[in-house]
C-alpha cells in the first residue's frame, strides 16, 4: 500500500470570516436610553427630576439616555421606578428592528398625568414616541369625576378629539361644544381649551395631538 503524498494529505483550511461589525444604532444601551428619554419627556420631567428619584447623578442619566453607558440591573429597576413604569416597559425597544409596527395591548398604555388635573381621570399614552422630535401623541382619556374643575390647557400643534362614551361640554377659546359619542372636534392647541362640564360620566375619548416639525425646528434655532 502506497503512502499518501504530502500534497494529497494536505487539505485546504476554511477561510476565516471576520466577525460582523457592531451596529451602534442597534446597541441595547442606545435602545434603552431612547425609551428612557421618551418616557421622561412625555411626563415633562427634567434630567434632575428623574435622576433624583432613581438615585443617580444627572450626568449619569444623560449618558444613559444617549447610550454611552450600559446600566446595571439595579439602575434599570431604579430608573423604571422613577419613571413610573416596569423594567419591561423600559426595555421594550431593546433589540427591536427600526421601522417595525408598534402594538400596544388594551390597558397597557403608559398612564401619564396632565398638569392641572387632579383625581378621577386617566390619560393613557397609546404610542411610544420614536426619534428625537415629537410628532404626535395619542391618548385614551377617561374622566370620572363630574365635580372636577379643569384648567385651560394650551400646547403647540393641532388636537383631534373623538368621543367614545359619555356627554361633556368642551370649551375652546370663547366657544363651548356639547360632545356625545361619535362626535369629533379638531382645533389649534395654542388656544385655551378643556372640558367645561361633564354631563354624563364616565367620559371616554380619543385625543391625538399632532405637532408641526417646522415649529420645533424654529424653536430650537
Amino acid at each position: 500500500m502506497k503512502p499518501k503524498s504530502a500534497r494529497a494529505a494536505r487539505r485546504p483550511l476554511p477561510a476565516k470570516t471576520a466577525p460582523p461589525a457592531l451596529d451602534r444604532g442597534a446597541s441595547p444601551a442606545i435602545d434603552l436610553g431612547r425609551t428612557a428619554r421618551r418616557l421622561r419627556e412625555s411626563q415633562s420631567l427634567t434630567l434632575a427630576d428623574v435622576a433624583r428619584r432613581a438615585r443617580i447623578s444627572s450626568a449619569m442619566l444623560s449618558r444613559l439616555e444617549t447610550g454611552r453607558v450600559s446600566p446595571s440591573l439595579e439602575t434599570i429597576v431604579g430608573l423604571a421606578r422613577a419613571l413610573g413604569v416596569t423594567p419591561s416597559v423600559l426595555m421594550q425597544r431593546v433589540g427591536a428592528e427600526d421601522g417595525g409596527a408598534q402594538l400596544i395591548r388594551a390597558g397597557e398604555g403608559l398612564e401619564t398625568v396632565r398638569s392641572g388635573t387632579r383625581r378621577g381621570h386617566t390619560y393613557q399614552l397609546l404610542a411610544a414616541q420614536r426619534g428625537p422630535r415629537k410628532l404626535f401623541e395619542p391618548f385614551l382619556v377617561t374622566l370620572n369625576d363630574r365635580s372636577e374643575m379643569f384648567p385651560g390647557f394650551q400646547h403647540p400643534g393641532i388636537e383631534f378629539i373623538h368621543m367614545l362614551a359619555g356627554v361633556m361640554h368642551y370649551r375652546h377659546g370663547r366657544h363651548t361644544y356639547v360632545m356625545r359619542p361619535g362626535d369629533t372636534l379638531t382645533f389649534h392647541g395654542e388656544v385655551a381649551h378643556g372640558p367645561a362640564r361633564l354631563e354624563k360620566v364616565p367620559i371616554r375619548m380619543l385625543s391625538i395631538i399632532i405637532y408641526d416639525p417646522g415649529e420645533d425646528a424654529a424653536r430650537s434655532s
